[in-house]
C-alpha cells in the first residue's frame, strides 16, 4: 500500500515537472529593438465625437513620397481605421530635436478652411507606434493618489477666447522602453506626445530639412524657444511642421504596457450606477410579485369557497388562461424578434467569455468587433431554430 502511495506521489510530481507551452495571440507578439534600429510611426484616422472620422491625409499635413496602407481586419475597417505610413522617421534611442518635417509656403483658402472646420469640430489625430496608440499624459487624483492615464490622440488645434484658430504644428514625442540587459535589446512600452503651436521663423532662404529655425531652442528639455508665437490658421500664413523624439527608460514590462491606456478612474461612479439600477429592478420586481401573489391567493380562496358542483363565473386572469395556446397576430414578427434576441444574447455571452479568456486583447485592434460579427453570423442557426 505504501509503495502504491509513493508511486502515485512520484507520478503526480512528474506531471508537475512537465514543460509548459505558451503562445502569443496574433498581432500582439513583442518586437525587440536595438539602438539605431528604425522605428516605424504610422498615422491613423482623425476622429471627433461630433462628426464622422476622416482619413489623416484629408488635412494638408506633410505626406511621404508614397502613401502605403497597412493591412486591416474587418473590425478595423468597420471602425473607420485608416492606418497609413507617415513622413516621421526615427531610430531607436536616437533622439531628435526640432526636426523639420515640411512647410506649407502659404495656406490657401481650401487648406485654411479644412483646418478650421476640423478644429471647430474638435477632431483628434491618432498615431500608432509598435501597435501602441499615441496618448497625452494626464495625471489625475483618485482617493488621494496620483494616477497616470493616457488621453488617446491629440487635438488638431484649438480655439482661443477671441476666436483665433490655433494649429498644433510641433509634436514632441516621448517613447518609453524597457531594456533587457541579458539580450541587449529593449521593447517599447509607451508612446506619448505633447502637441504645441509654434509660428516658426528662420533666417535666409528655405532649405528644406536643413533649414535652421530661429524659434528652436538649444536649452535642454525644451526644443522650442521661450515666448514663441502660436501658429494661426489664416489664408496666406506660412506653416512649418516640426517634431521632437525623446527616448526614456521605463520600469513598465511589455506585458503591462496597456495598463496605463486602460486606467479607469470612474469605477465608483460605475458601481454606484450598477447598484442603483439593480436596486430599482429588485424593488419593482418585488412589488409585482406581491401584487400577483395577493391576486392569486384571492382567486384561489374564491374558487375554494364555491360549493361542490356549483359553477362560478370566471374572472380576472382566468378569462385569458387558454389564450396561451392561440397564435397571436403578427406571428412572423414575434418569431423574428425572439430569434434575433436569442441570437444577440448568445453573441454577447460568447463575446464576454472570449474576452475573459484573453482572446480579445486591446492590442488586437478591431478584434472585438470582428469577433462579435462572426459570432452573430455563427449563431444564426440558433435564431432560425
Amino acid at each position: 500500500m505504501a509503495r502504491r502511495a509513493a508511486g502515485l506521489l512520484l507520478y503526480l510530481l512528474t506531471l508537475g515537472a512537465c514543460s509548459v507551452h505558451a503562445f502569443y495571440l496574433p498581432g500582439v507578439a513583442p518586437e525587440d529593438f536595438k539602438k539605431g534600429d528604425p522605428v516605424t510611426l504610422k498615422v491613423n484616422k482623425i476622429m471627433s465625437v461630433k462628426n464622422l472620422p476622416y482619413d489623416y491625409y484629408s488635412l494638408p499635413y506633410c505626406r511621404p513620397e508614397k502613401i502605403i496602407s497597412s493591412a486591416e481586419n474587418l473590425g478595423e475597417v468597420l471602425r473607420g481605421d485608416r492606418i497609413l505610413n507617415s513622413p516621421y522617421t526615427t531610430q531607436f534611442r536616437v533622439p531628435k530635436s526640432c526636426a523639420v518635417l515640411c512647410r506649407i509656403a502659404k495656406l490657401d483658402k481650401k487648406q485654411a478652411s479644412a483646418f478650421t472646420n476640423r478644429i471647430d469640430d474638435e477632431y483628434r489625430v491618432n498615431m500608432i507606434l509598435d501597435n501602441l496608440p499615441i496618448g497625452i499624459v494626464r495625471i489625475r487624483s483618485n482617493q488621494g493618489k496620483q494616477i497616470k492615464a493616457y488621453e488617446r490622440g491629440f487635438p488638431v488645434g484649438f480655439k482661443e477666447a477671441d476666436g483665433s484658430v490655433i494649429l498644433n504644428n510641433h509634436l514632441s514625442f516621448t517613447i518609453l522602453y524597457h531594456s533587457d540587459p541579458a539580450s541587449g535589446t529593449a521593447r517599447i512600452v509607451g508612446f506619448e506626445v505633447v502637441p504645441q503651436s509654434v509660428h516658426h521663423k528662420y533666417e535666409g532662404k528655405w532649405q528644406g530639412a536643413d533649414t535652421k529655425l530661429t524659434t528652436c531652442s538649444s536649452t535642454k528639455g525644451s526644443s522650442v524657444a521661450a515666448g514663441a508665437e502660436a501658429q494661426l490658421v489664416k489664408q496666406g500664413q506660412e506653416v512649418v511642421f516640426t517634431y521632437d523624439v525623446n527616448y526614456r527608460a521605463s520600469n513598465i514590462l511589455w506585458a503591462s504596457r496597456w495598463d496605463t491606456y486602460l486606467v479607469n478612474l470612474d469605477d465608483q461612479i460605475h458601481w454606484f450606477s450598477i447598484v442603483n439600477s439593480a436596486m430599482i429592478v429588485l424593488f419593482l420586481s418585488g412589488m409585482i410579485a406581491m401584487i400577483m401573489t395577493r391576486t392569486l391567493r384571492r382567486d384561489i380562496s374564491t374558487y375554494n369557497a364555491l360549493e361542490a358542483g356549483e359553477e362560478g363565473e370566471e374572472s380576472g386572469w382566468k378569462l385569458v388562461h387558454g389564450d396561451v395556446f392561440r397564435a397571436p397576430r403578427g406571428l412572423s414578427w414575434l418569431a423574428a424578434c425572439v430569434g434575433t434576441g436569442v441570437q444577440l444574447l448568445g453573441m454577447a455571452g460568447a463575446t464576454v467569455a472570449f474576452a475573459l479568456a484573453g482572446f480579445l486583447s486591446p492590442a488586437n485592434r478591431g478584434g472585438l468587433m470582428t469577433a462579435m460579427l462572426l459570432l452573430f453570423v455563427a449563431l444564426g442557426g440558433v435564431a432560425g431554430y
